[in-house]
C-alpha cells in the first residue's frame, strides 16, 4: 500500500508531488533542493552549505517515514555545475557511515528555483 510522506522538517512540495512515498519496505524521496524548511529560503551562495541543506532535507523525509540515511540503497545527485562535484562529494560522504549507497551524479541545465544541487534517495525500512 502506497503512503504519502509529509513532514514539516523538510520543505513542502513546491509543485504537484509528495515529499516522499512509503511503499512497503521501500521509501522514495522526491528530489530535495537546498530550501530551509523553517525559513523557506534557498541556500544559493555556497555549494557545500547547499549540499548540506539538501542532505538534511532528505534525512528529514526518511526519518518521517521511519527509516534513516543508513538504510539508503541508492541516491541521485543533480548539480548545476559538475565542477562542484568534489565539494558536494565531501559533504555527501559525511552523511554516511560505513558502506555508502549506490549513486548517480549528473550535471543538469537548470534545477527548480535555480538551485545549485538536488538530491533524491531510495531507502529500505
Amino acid at each position: 500500500m502506497k503512503k504519502v510522506i509529509k513532514t514539516d522538517q523538510a520543505p513542502s512540495a513546491i509543485g504537484p508531488y509528495s515529499q516522499g512515498i512509503d511503499l512497503g519496505n521501500l521509501v522514495f524521496t522526491s528530489g530535495q533542493i537546498p530550501l530551509n524548511p523553517k525559513t523557506g529560503q534557498l541556500v544559493a551562495d555556497d555549494i557545500q552549505a547547499a549540499a548540506r541543506q539538501s542532505m538534511d532535507n532528505v534525512k528529514a523525509v526518511l526519518e518521517a517515514a521511519g527509516t534513516s540515511l543508513q538504510n539508503v540503497i541508492k541516491t541521485t545527485v543533480f548539480v548545476k555545475d559538475l565542477n562542484d562535484f568534489a565539494a558536494v562529494n565531501e559533504v555527501y560522504g559525511s552523511y554516511f557511515e560505513g558502506d555508502c549507497p549506490a549513486r548517480s551524479c549528473v550535471q543538469v541545465a537548470k534545477l527548480p528555483m535555480d538551485a545549485l544541487v538536488e538530491i533524491e534517495a531510495i531507502a529500505i525500512k
